[in-house]
């Protein structure tokens, strides 16, 4: 019998824990010798005593280790002392053994969502809602991960379903509500649902917050801050409200008071990532550069300690070597196309590395009148997934597509790409009068020998951005989009690398994909130049408009929301000059992408 703990961190033997075989648990009637234990746990508890507490469910869980109230209680202990991840792994337990477990789908839920983890948060709450249809927190659960997954319309379906099953106002409610409406670009809708919230319960931090936020977001600065001033009254010293008024200060210009506040908050329990982050920008922006970037450390260590996702190596390698096994040129020969729909309006594919640019060319585009904005769209990954059920195959996606040599699955990229439209549609992003959407999910270009397949006339725009620009913008972010690659500055490199080769491997084995790619510095040097040339290789007239996208009133769901409502400026170009001893690590990976993009150091 093997003594040692389970790596996890949960306490539990590995036996007991991330190696125990569901298919030996006993019946919970078997399990009733271990409540005296379990009371132990509760009475310590209550004692403030968690290392008695932890003592008596592990020995509950050594006897019993499928007891679902004991493996609860575990993971709320583990929350509270920090341990996130064994946390996490408990709740993961729980609901392998009882997928039906209404309170641990709901709390795992929660912290999938907290840590970005959007695609398994959505399976959860999907499932939360097959098991309790007619529970409001069920329907929150799934209006909370649509609306941050950017699948506002049918996140504000499941809010509103939440106001009908409860048949009342609720104040956290119509603030959920509200900021599904603002990232919808429905401000005014928004302002008003916020001014109910708060009439109900004036001290809700969160809808105070949101509120704050949503100003700040349309430019209102004075506004924001009044409200910040409220939310400080309600919660003094808080970190959420800190960042708030930094960030609104700092969309002032007021650079070095939003830098104080957040100094002041530090000298107390410390910053969290967000704060850190938030302070290493505005170093950054004063030109404190050693000391920004010791700030975009601590705020990834400290997101690490957190409980945040590490970057996913293997996958990631497996993932770029079956695409790269797959999408040949002698196989993509004897696949079918899918047809070009004339009946709706068509997708412009706008891709790129996070922190390239691409939000910058959405603003610039969606000016136009014959271009709605999409923003990022997940249906792309939707359609990786759903092509082994859609073609009945017993292969994963790619492989699945040789499904495609069938005769009875010949029009199955037809049937990927009404799913895709259909998607769109619901999403409520196409416009009157537009005959183009923009899809700018980042990292898209992972999958581009798919997208040409469904697509095999949409213009795939392609930001180009000095590659230690980009990785240094991405570490001074929390950003989860790569597998978790910008967890550390090594990995943001690596995954960068393996995106970059993998774009080559598709333009050398795809000669018809309609590709242009755009560089981030020729936009800032030549920009109607490089306007003119974009929307020509569209297919659309120019509009003067577009050299004007900080005038753009929509709403931008990504970390650049702030720098696009801005006119164009140069600051960020070469940025990472500053930081070439930082850097100077991850040079080796980017050397040879920063050569055949024609960039040099």
């Amino acid at each position: 019998m093997d003594p040692a703990p389970c790596p996890c961190g949960s306490g539990l033997r590995r036996q007991r824990c991330c190696a125990l075989d569901l298919a030996t648990l006993s019946p919970p009637d078997a399990t009733a010798p271990v409540v005296p234990l379990l009371e132990q746990a509760e009475a310590a508890l209550r004692d403030n005593d968690p290392a008695a507490a932890e003592i008596a469910l592990c020995a509950a869980l050594e006897l019993a280790p499928g007891r679902e109230d004991a493996l609860f209680a575990l993971h709320r202990l583990r929350r509270q002392q920090g341990r996130i991840s064994a946390a996490e792994t408990l709740l993961r337990r729980m609901v392998s053994i009882n997928p039906n477990n209404f309170a641990a789908t709901n709390e795992l839920t929660l912290m999938l969502l907290g840590r970005g983890a959007l695609a398994e948060a959505e399976t959860h709450a999907r499932n939360a809602i097959r098991i309790a249809p007619r529970n409001a927190q069920a329907h929150n659960l799934m209006g909370l991960v649509m609306t941050e997954a950017n699948r506002a319309l049918i996140g504000e379906y499941h809010y509103r379903e939440v106001l009908r099953l409860l048949d009342r106002d609720d104040a956290v409610t119509l603030a959920n509500l509200a900021w599904n409406l603002k990232t919808q670009g429905r401000i005014e809708e928004a302002r008003l649902l916020y001014a109910r919230s708060l009439d109900i319960n004036p001290t809700v931090l969160q809808s105070v917050l949101g509120w704050a936020r949503t100003e700040e977001a349309d430019r209102k600065f004075p506004r924001a801050l009044e409200l910040v001033e409220q939310a400080e009254a309600l919660a003094p010293g808080n970190q959420a409200v800190a960042l708030t008024r930094a960030t609104v200060l700092a969309r002032q210009g007021e650079t070095e008071a939003a830098l104080a506040r957040l100094s002041r908050l530090g000298e107390g329990n410390g910053l969290g990532p967000a704060e850190l982050s938030e302070q290493g920008r505005l170093l950054d922006r004063l030109g404190r550069y050693p000391e920004a970037f010791a700030a975009y450390d601590a705020g990834k260590s400290r997101a690490l300690e957190l409980g945040a996702r590490r970057y996913l190596d293997d996958a990631a390698r497996d993932m770029a070597a079956r695409l790269r096994g797959f999408f040949t040129e002698r196989r993509l020969a004897t696949l079918p196309r899918a047809t070009t729909r004339t009946d709706t309006p068509q997708p412009i594919f706008i891709v790129g590395f996070p922190r390239s640019g691409t939000t910058l060319i959405e603003q610039t585009l969606s000016v136009h009148p014959r271009i709605a904005a999409g923003d990022e769209l997940p249906f792309i990954n939707d359609a990786t997934h759903l092509a082994q059920r859609l073609f009945a195959s017993p292969l994963t996606y790619p492989d699945a597509l040789c499904e495609l040599w069938m005769g009875d699955q010949r029009e199955g990229l037809d049937l990927l790409r009404d799913h895709y439209l259909a998607r769109v549609r619901q999403a409520g992003i196409l416009r009157e009068g537009a005959r183009w959407f923009t899809d700018k999910m980042p990292l898209n270009e992972t999958h581009l020998g798919l997208i040409h397949l469904m697509f095999p006339e949409a213009p795939i725009i392609h930001l180009l951005r000095h590659p230690l620009d980009v990785v240094l913008s991405v570490y001074s972010n929390h950003l989860t989009h790569g597998l978790f690659c910008a967890a550390e500055l090594a990995t943001t490199a690596k995954h960068y690398a393996l995106i970059a080769d993998l774009i080559a491997h598709y333009r050398a084995n795809i000669p018809a994909l309609r590709y242009h790619a755009v560089r981030y510095e020729d936009v800032v040097d030549h920009q109607e130049r490089e306007i003119r040339a974009l929307l020509g290789f569209i297919g659309e007239a120019f509009d003067p408009a577009c050299l004007q996208f900080e005038k753009n009133q929509r709403y931008a769901r990504t970390a650049s929301y702030a720098q696009v409502t801005e006119k164009l400026y140069d600051r960020s170009r070469y940025r990472y000059r500053h930081y070439r001893s930082q850097l100077e690590p991850v040079l080796p990976l980017l050397a040879p992408i920063i050569e055949r993009l024609g960039y040099t150091v």
